[in-house]
């Protein structure tokens, strides 16, 4: 079987602000991934060669269509382009599906955090939406903080719309909750989500207790200084990071980070 990308096409696109869009397109039927991986996507250069960057499938695992949330870079070799996609357009789509943010990597729990800044909301935009996350934890608190108001939109627009869902969204009513922060603009919470937590803030505004090893577990997707500031703040309070082949308690997503 051929290991060459796929050819999918472009079903929606949507863009929130000059720096962040969001994307679906086809998925081959035989293409399977667990919530929270990531997979390569891309475009053919010119040249014909393709040019391939590692981007978390932002939709859950039973969904026939693949959704995709990025930055845009307007030097970058790939998001230049890809910003550009419009609806029929063909996306390069990877075959093997990999990562750490997968609930296989954490031990059972109470209450799962997970911890996004920027696109690092895009795994959890997958983790949320499966019922397998709300049959593991009886808590599910998710996350995002962003520069400014605007980008923490499709956070709000992806947990709204799932809890709407007249299908699906019974699962998450009652357990999951969305906490978001502006690090730049005048917001209902302000303030890095590392500083929030360490003020214990974040637990307060949310009537839960400090972080306890015996019943929280973690997943953290962001910037390199918000994921090793957490990696610490996580181990301060007792919890171990796993992994696939050993679960523990909270997980990071190296690909981009190291």
């Amino acid at each position: 079987m051929s290991n060459a990308p796929s050819e999918e096409t472009v079903l929606s696109v949507e863009h929130y602000t000059d720096r962040l869009f969001k994307f679906t397109c086809t998925r081959p039927t035989s293409f399977r991934f667990r919530s929270g991986e990531f997979i390569m996507i891309g475009l053919n250069q010119d040249n014909g060669k393709p040019l391939l960057r590692a981007y978390s499938v932002a939709s859950p695992n039973w969904d026939d269509t693949l959704e995709f949330y990025s930055i845009k870079v307007a030097d970058g070799p790939l998001t230049s382009k890809l910003q550009k996609i419009a609806v029929g357009d063909h996306v390069l789509l990877g075959k093997k599906p990999v990562g750490t943010l997968v609930l296989d990597a954490l031990k059972p729990g109470k209450r799962l955090y997970m911890f996004s800044t920027g696109t690092g909301f895009a795994p959890f935009a997958s983790l949320i939406r499966d019922p397998e996350t709300y049959e593991k934890f009886d808590e599910v608190i998710v996350t995002h903080t962003c520069r400014e108001v605007a980008e923490l939109a499709y956070s709000s627009e992806t947990v709204d719309g799932f809890l709407a869902d007249a299908d699906i969204g019974e699962l998450g009513r009652g357990k999951l909750r969305l906490y978001q922060s502006c690090t730049r603009e005048k917001f209902e919470h302000e303030g890095r989500i590392t500083e929030l937590m360490r003020a214990g803030t974040l637990f307060t505004d949310l009537d839960v207790p400090p972080l306890n090893p015996e019943s929280d577990r973690a997943m953290i997707c962001g910037s390199i200084d918000m994921t090793k500031e957490l990696k610490a703040l996580m181990e301060e309070n007792g919890l171990k990071e796993g992994a696939n082949s050993e679960p523990a308690d909270f997980v990071i997503e190296r690909a981009f980070v190291d």
